[in-house]
Formats: C-alpha cells, sequence, structure tokens
C-alpha cells in the first residue's frame, strides 16, 4: 500500500487557515524572497559566509576567496547590496563590504546548522 502525502479533504481548520491568510497580508514575503534568492546563489553564499567571518572585505579579498574576477565578485556584490545584504564603504580606490546587519549572519549560520542537523534527500 502506497501511502499519499497529501490531504483528502478541502480544509481541516478554516479558523486557522483564514488567520495564517489574513497575517500574510501584513508581511513582506516578497522582499523575504528576494533576500533568500540573493543569497541562494553558490557564489553568493560564498560571498556572504566570508563576510560571516570578518567584518569587512575588500572587493579583490572576495574575488580571491569565491575564485573569480574582481568584475564578476562585484556584479555579485552589487546583487547583494540592492538586496540589503550587504554594504559597502569607499576608502580611495579601494571599496570594503560587510554584512548589513546581524540578522543576514545568523540567516547564513541557521542554514548551514540545519543542513548538518538534517539529510536532505536529493
Amino acid at each position: 500500500m502506497i501511502k499519499k502525502d497529501t490531504c483528502e479533504i478541502y480544509c481541516y481548520d478554516e479558523e486557522k487557515v483564514n488567520r495564517i491568510q489574513n497575517d500574510l497580508q501584513t508581511v513582506d514575503i516578497v522582499s523575504v524572497t528576494q533576500i533568500l534568492k540573493s543569497i541562494a546563489d553558490e557564489n553568493r553564499a560564498k560571498i556572504t559566509y566570508a563576510l560571516c567571518q570578518d567584518e569587512e572585505l575588500c572587493v579583490c579579498d572576495i574575488a580571491n576567496i569565491i575564485g573569480s574576477t574582481v568584475a564578476n565578485a562585484s556584479n555579485h556584490l552589487r546583487k547583494l547590496h540592492k538586496q540589503g545584504v550587504v554594504k559597502f564603504r569607499k576608502e580611495g580606490k579601494l571599496a570594503f563590504y560587510s554584512l548589513d546587519d546581524e540578522n543576514i549572519k545568523q540567516i547564513m549560520m541557521i542554514a548551514l546548522a540545519h543542513k548538518k542537523e538534517v539529510k536532505v534527500n536529493v
């Protein structure tokens, strides 16, 4: 006998469903999705992880860490900046990047801890 992993009824707890649907109207899920998508790229995840390890890094150092050109690293950093994941400061011709806030570090560290605890079926 094969067990189905879907419900066979329409709505079990209508009150709970309605409450959560109303809650969804008050949160900005689209922005959350964009942040998570920006980190979901392998190189951008590496950059985010690297910035979790150090307070700030120069673009050229980030390029070396991820094994890319400075131009490629800059492109990834622009995307991360646009989504509010990183911030930067200029010092002469150098650009230094750091995480926008502690929450980004927590997201990365929680994801890594989760991966260690859970065997993902591939």
